[in-house]
C-alpha cells in the first residue's frame, strides 16, 4: 500500500510540476540528484548522511553536523532536502560536502541512491520516516538515528490503521527524542532504544545569537527615533514583529494608534509587493511614518533617515531575508507570526535575546512554545483583545517586560545541550 501511494504521489508531482514553480524545482532537483552524486561522491571517503525535509529541520540538524565536522574531520557530510524551501536557501551551505535533493521514496530510487553514496551512518531529522530508504539501510546494517524527533498520539504510528507502517520505526538504531511523552509512546510499540535529549534547535539559536550581525540601518532608525541603539531598553519602547502574516498585522498594528511613542520593526514572512503595500496602508491608517529597509540600504548605512514626519510614530519594514534573528535584539517586546495560520514560526530566535514573545493560538505542536508559556516568557493570544491586554500591562507595569524576557532567556539556556548528548551516545 505504501509503495502504491508513493507512485501515485510521484504522478501527482509530475502533473503539478507543469503548473507550479516550486514543485517543478523539486521534481527537477530529484532527477538531478543522481548526476550530483556521480560527479561529487568520493568512492574512498566515508559519508555521514543527514536528511532534512526543509529549512526548519536543517536548522535542527545543523549544530550536530557542524560539531561532528569539527570533532571528526575524517568523515564527509552528505546533506539532502525534500523541499525547495530548504534546498534553495541552503544549497551553498559550506558545512556539507555534497548537497542535493532526496529522490522520492520508491524502492528503485532508494536502491540507486544508496548504491551511489554508501553512507556509513545516517541521521533523519524530526519527522522523516522514509520507508524504503530506511529498510534498505537496515538491511545493509548502516546505523540510522532519528534526531529531535517528537511523537504525538494522533500520529499514524499509534492508530490501528497505521500499525503496518509503524514497522518503519524498527529500522532506527536509536531515537533521540524531544520529550518524555515521545519515549512513552514509542514504548507502547515495544521500541526502547530511545533517549530523551531535548531539541537541538536550542543549541542552534545560541549559535545564531553568537553570530548576530550589527545592523547600522536599524540602529540609525532607533537613534533618530529617540532610542539609543547601545541600550535597546532605553527611551521609547521598540516592538519587533517577526515572520508576520496579514492576520497577525491586523491584530498588532491597530493597537499602536493610541501609542505613537512605540517604534515598530516589522519583518513579514511573505515579502511580496502586495503584502508590503498592505502593511504600509495599515501604518498610514494609524499615522505611522514608515520606510522599507532595502530602500534605506540603497542610500548607504549612514544616510540620515529624514523621511520621518515627526508628528506620529515610526515603523521600519524589513523587506529582505536573513536579518530577523539579529533584529530581535533591538526590541523590547517581540511578536512571532504564523499563529493565526497553519502554525507559529521560530519563537526561540526571539526568546534567546531575553525578550518576551507574543504569538497566536496555533502553537500546540511546538514544545518550545509550551515551555515558553509555562515559564511566563511566552504569551499566547487568540484575538486583538488578548494582545491589547498584554501590551497595556507591559505599558502600565514596565518591569513585567524585563521579567518575562528574563524568563524566556532562562528557558532557552536551560534547554540546551542536546547536541552534546547525541554525539556522546553514538558510535563514531
Amino acid at each position: 500500500m505504501y509503495n502504491l501511494i508513493i507512485y501515485l504521489y510521484q504522478l501527482g508531482i509530475i502533473v503539478a510540476s507543469l503548473f507550479n514553480e516550486k514543485v517543478r524545482k523539486m521534481w527537477h532537483g530529484e532527477r538531478e540528484a543522481y548526476r550530483v552524486l556521480k560527479e561529487k561522491v568520493d568512492p574512498n571517503a566515508k559519508y555521514v548522511w543527514f536528511h532534512a525535509a526543509s529549512l526548519g529541520e536543517f536548522e535542527q540538524g545543523r549544530p550536530l553536523m557542524e560539531q561532528l565536522r569539527r570533532e571528526h574531520p575524517e568523515y564527509k557530510i552528505l546533506l539532502t532536502f525534500f523541499s525547495p524551501s530548504g534546498y534553495e536557501v541552503r544549497k551553498n551551505y559550506e558545512g556539507a560536502d555534497i548537497i542535493c535533493y532526496l529522490p522520492l521514496d520508491t524502492i528503485t530510487n532508494a536502491r540507486r541512491f544508496l548504491r551511489a553514496v554508501r553512507p556509513v551512518m545516517a541521521f533523519f531529522i524530526k519527522y522523516e520516516f522514509w520507508y524504503n530508504y530506511l529498510h534498505i539501510l537496515k538491511h545493509r546494517q548502516v546505523p540510522v538515528y532519528s534526531v529531535s524527533s517528537i511523537f504525538r498520539p494522533d500520529q499514524i504510528f499509534f492508530r490501528w490503521y497505521g500499525r503496518q507502517y509503524s514497522r518503519v520505526l524498527n529500522c532506527f538504531t536509536h531515537f533521540f527524542v524531544q520529550n518524555e511523552v515521545s519515549r512513552e509512546l514509542l514504548a507502547k510499540l515495544h521500541i526502547t532504544n530511545v533517549t530523551v535529549v531535548g531539541d537541538t534547535r536550542f543549541d542552534r539559536v545560541l549559535q545564531i545569537k553568537a553570530a548576530a550581525k550589527q545592523l547600522p540601518i536599524v540602529e540609525q532608525f532607533l537613534k533618530e527615533s529617540g532610542v539609543r541603539s547601545q541600550e535597546p531598553g532605553d527611551g521609547p519602547k521598540v516592538f519587533v514583529a517577526g515572520s508576520s502574516w496579514q492576520p497577525d498585522e491586523e491584530i498588532f498594528i491597530p493597537f499602536f494608534n493610541e501609542h505613537q511613542d512605540w517604534k515598530l520593526i516589522i519583518a513579514p514572512h511573505v515579502i511580496g509587493e502586495d503584502h508590503l503595500q498592505q502593511i504600509e496602508k495599515q501604518l498610514d491608517a494609524i499615522g505611522f511614518s514608515h520606510a522599507r529597509y532595502t530602500k534605506l540600504a540603497a542610500q548607504g548605512d549612514t544616510t540620515p533617515l529624514a523621511f520621518w514626519r515627526g508628528d506620529g510614530g515610526e515603523a521600519l519594514i524589513i523587506d529582505c531575508f536573513g536579518l530577523l534573528s539579529s533584529i530581535y535584539h533591538y526590541g523590547d517586546v517581540t511578536y512571532v507570526g504564523g499563529g493565526f495560520g497553519v502554525s507559529i514560526h521560530n519563537t526561540l530566535e526571539a526568546a534567546v535575546w531575553d525578550k518576551p514573545v507574543i504569538f497566536g493560538p496555533e502553537n500546540k505542536k511546538f514544545q518550545e512554545a509550551q515551555g515558553l508559556k509555562a515559564c511566563g516568557g511566552g504569551l499566547e493570544i487568540t484575538c486583538a483583545e488578548d494582545f491589547n491586554r498584554i501590551m497595556q500591562r507591559f505599558i502600565t507595569e514596565p518591569q513585567t517586560i524585563e521579567e518575562a524576557g528574563r524568563q524566556a532567556g532562562a528557558f532557552v539556556k536551560q534547554m540546551t545541550g542536546a547536541t552534546e548528548k547525541i554525539l556522546a551516545d553514538i558510535k563514531l
